[in-house]
């Protein structure tokens, strides 16, 4: 933590007695509240001091109480900027990139704020008490990295505007929440077009270099709730927030919109449009075209183009089932995919020339064949005929590429095309958490953790409130057996959802690792009672008994599994056998489904290596290399 008393040495020339009132003042409140907040300070300046502490939480809650005594009367113009690394420090100083970043960002701050880094602010931003406000990403002197600089943001503490630090660094990037549109209309049914409307609005502003866009997930986690800007800002890291609401009656619509600075609730602009529905994709190239033109206008080396979003179709029919598919696709469960198959499959007939309806088919076969719920190599093969579709139509769409990704990844194990056609979709969209989460997948397969690990880091910069990121984050950082950093990111995103499925397995397999066999246990049954049927869960609930030791019960489960085999036709649990008899010790049988697993072309068979509950007891059989090699991981 650097501190800087602004104007001390005007004021020293001008008036020393007050001078040395004002710096023996500063010395006395760092005295009492640097080390009751765990902290020491290494050097004094002739007007400030540079400190270093235990805890970032306790760094940042030292420098509110610095501002808070600053404030009182007769106030003292004090800066402050806190950054978070190693340092190496000696009798004759200080030193390390981690200082001269802290520096720089105290340089940017003004009299009563308390600026952070990036870094700093991964390790506060669960703190309820400490929101913060980014106030955009900045190139700082002698620091190799661009560095996002937030306003830590609670009473008694002043958060810059944006002219106030113009000109201290060169700012590279500005940001943007796109919030779900209102529904004003009075058929509640159209939920589905408001919320259409505010996606396409996010889609055209990811193609904007030089914009940081919220991805959909993070900014509609604030759908339908009452919160202060600033705080939803600091929640999702941005610096500016679209609202608005849309009233749709026959063929009229009436959309309104604000663009909001996050740091003082200042409306940028404000605008009604009253049109007719077909003028709806003009109305939303003109929202997005203000966005780009008020936040990029400035920037060194944006590349501007003339149309943002233009008419994928005439059919405005066509259009508002493909609206409706996609407000099913969001919902992410099997019912809801199924049924916005068949809301895309009646877009595409309506107008064959719709591209994004087959990427909304492609999307759904591959959720769904990935899942299990549809067979693989016949949901995989849907899916890359409507990919190749959407792409064949609109060469310019990002979707159809990171369609086609994910089909080289989980049909052909071709992990080469797999990455160039997710660098085709980021080029098209640069700011698409999607995107990165691809690049993340295809690592984490390959084994290359570290960068499985950048990529989900991007994602998470883009969509923070993303629990399919989030759990991503925990899954790299368990496969590189970081297990209390990944029960972190578990139970952070349970704390958003606590009835999120894949969190809650995937920490009770890490029980499991661990030896925590009992609260492993605990944990699995806990979620099987929660599905009101018997026959779902099996698989994961004897894999957990099996590891604990209660065969008798994990053959039960085994038996559950059969059962449902039965059923529920036209699924796949071939990798639920395979899984459960490698963690019962029968190899043999757990082979046999993993053979037939490759056979079916099944998705999660690409996860054998990184599932660590079943690898290691698989890893110590020839046969485990033996489809390494099949699936091109060796």
């Amino acid at each position: 933590m650097f501190t800087d008393l602004v104007g001390y040495t005007a004021l020293m020339q001008e008036n020393e007695t007050k001078a040395k009132q004002i710096r023996d003042r500063h010395r006395k409140v760092l005295h009492e509240l640097i080390p009751a907040n765990n902290g020491k300070i290494l050097q004094y300046f002739g007007d400030g001091t540079l400190s270093i502490f235990s805890s970032a939480i306790h760094a940042v809650n030292c420098a509110v109480g610095i501002q808070n005594q600053m404030q009182k009367n007769p106030s003292i113009p004090l800066r402050i900027g806190l950054h978070i690394g190693d340092i190496v420090y000696d009798d004759e100083g200080v030193y390390g990139d981690s200082v001269n970043v802290a520096s720089r960002i105290e340089s940017m701050s003004v009299p009563g704020a308390v600026l952070i880094s990036d870094k700093l602010f991964d390790e506060i931003k669960n703190q309820p008490d400490l929101p913060a406000v980014s106030l955009g990403l900045f190139e700082l002197k002698n620091v190799k990295r661009p560095v996002e600089i937030y306003a830590v943001n609670t009473a008694g503490v002043v958060i810059p505007k944006q002219e106030e630090i113009q000109g201290k660094g060169s700012r590279l990037m500005k940001s943007v929440a796109v919030l779900p549109f209102v529904n004003m209309s009075a058929d509640a049914e159209n939920e589905y077009f408001s919320d259409g409307i505010s996606e396409e609005i996010i889609n055209a502003l990811t193609k904007v270099e030089g914009l940081q866009v919220t991805s959909r997930t993070s900014a509609f986690a604030f759908k339908g709730k009452l919160q202060d800007i600033r705080e939803i800002g600091g929640l999702l890291g941005v610096t500016t927030l679209l609202e608005g609401s849309v009233r749709k009656a026959g063929d009229k619509v009436r959309i309104t919109a604000q663009l909001i600075n996050v740091s003082d609730g200042y409306h940028y602009w404000s605008e009604t449009y009253d049109r007719k529905l077909e003028d709806i994709f003009e109305v939303q190239d003109e929202i997005s075209q203000k966005i780009r033109d008020r936040l990029v206008e400035n920037f060194r080396g944006a590349h501007i183009k003339e149309k943002l979003v233009s008419a994928p179709t005439k059919n405005i029919e066509a259009y508002n089932l493909f609206l409706k598919g996609l407000y099913h696709s969001n919902k992410f469960n099997p019912d809801d995919f199924r049924k916005a198959i068949s809301y895309y499959e009646e877009a595409s007939r309506l107008d064959p020339k719709l591209a994004n309806a087959y990427y909304g088919l492609a999307w759904s076969y591959i959720v769904l064949g990935s899942f299990g719920q549809l067979i693989p190599v016949q949901a995989y093969a849907k899916a890359e005929e409507y990919a190749k579709k959407a792409i064949e139509i609109d060469k310019e769409n990002f979707h159809g590429y990171l369609a086609m990704g994910m089909v080289q990844m989980f049909y052909y194990w071709n992990w080469d095309e797999a990455e160039k056609y997710f660098e085709k979709a980021n080029k098209l969209g640069p700011n698409c958490a999607e995107v990165y989460v691809g690049y993340s997948l295809l690592y984490h397969i390959l084994g290359k953790f570290n960068q499985a690990l950048d990529y989900i880091h991007e994602a998470y910069r883009l969509d923070p409130l993303s629990l399919i990121i989030i759990n991503q984050m925990a899954d790299i950082y368990l496969s590189m057996e970081e297990y209390k950093k990944a029960e972190e990111f578990y139970k952070k995103a349970l704390e958003l959802d606590p009835q999120f499925r894949t969190a809650i397995n995937s920490l009770a397999h890490l029980k499991i690792i661990t030896g925590e066999f009992d609260e492993g246990v605990e944990i699995m049954e806990n979620l099987q009672k929660s599905f009101n049927d018997e026959l779902k869960g099996a698989a994961e609930m004897g894999l957990s008994y099996a590891f604990a030791g209660k065969k008798d019960k994990a053959l039960e489960c085994l038996e559950k599994l059969k059962k449902r085999e039965a059923r529920d036709k036209g699924i796949s649990l071939t990798m639920d056998y395979a899984m459960l008899y490698a963690a019962l010790g029968e190899t043999d049988k757990a082979f046999g489904y993993i053979y037939k697993a490759f056979d079916e072309k099944h998705g999660s068979l690409i996860f054998i290596k990184t599932f660590p509950v079943t690898a290691r007891e698989l890893s110590k059989d020839p046969r485990y290399f033996e489809i390494m090699k099949k699936l091109r991981l060796d």
